[in-house]
């Protein structure tokens, strides 16, 4: 896809994600692999359900640093662009702050373990409902290089899981395409939702 249709797609998962509760106030940050070297990110402070082709703008996927100048990506640039430097194959990485998922995150310690869904078929290579996605939780850092290297060691120990959790803050999962991922937060935040509810009823 080129630059604009990319931004015109995560503009249209906004408006989605919004119209779910998932990206409340100016939350979130979106974005798209453009090339080898460079990925389209949501500009900083940007409400997520109100977005335009003109609220997104060009990073190094090797530094994370903004590519136009006088322009301020998000803070967690380094969450999106490590994951686009360890994984050709990830195209889109999708970050939001669903009501389920903040509160899972403030309720389990190291990882999440999501058994016995169907939506779990969402994700490449999932094929029965008997499998188990196992989703980390990371405590929240303001110092993102030091929070994304904590992401990266585990991803070391343990392979690369279909999403992570930040305490308090929400969800990352990521994609080959644009449409894969959204579809991915949704099936992920139906889980979230599930898994919630399980907890208040159980």
């Amino acid at each position: 896809m080129m630059q604009t249709e990319l931004a015109n797609a995560l503009v249209e998962a906004g408006r989605f994600f919004f119209s779910r509760g998932w990206v409340p106030a100016t939350s979130s940050n979106f974005s798209a692999r453009l090339d080898d070297e460079r990925a389209l990110l949501t500009v900083s402070g940007r409400h997520k359900g109100r977005l335009s082709s003109d609220d997104f703008l060009r990073v190094s996927i090797e530094s994370g640093f903004s590519l136009e100048v006088g322009r301020r990506p998000s803070a967690e640039t380094l969450l999106h662009t490590q994951l686009y430097a360890r994984e050709p194959a990830i195209g889109c990485v999708l970050h939001t702050h669903s009501m389920p998922a903040t509160v899972l995150s403030r309720l389990t310690e190291g990882a999440l373990a999501l058994e016995g869904y169907e939506l779990a078929k969402a994700f490449p290579g999932v094929s029965t409902h008997e499998s188990t996605l196992t989703i980390p939780v990371f405590a929240n850092d303001q110092d993102i290089p030091r929070l994304a290297a904590e992401v990266d060691a585990w991803i070391n120990r343990h392979g690369m899981p279909v999403g992570y959790l930040i305490e308090g803050h929400g969800l990352y999962t990521w994609g080959a395409t644009v449409d894969d991922t959204v579809r991915h937060v949704e099936a992920l935040e139906f889980m979230l939702e599930c898994e919630l509810w399980l907890r208040r009823v159980g």
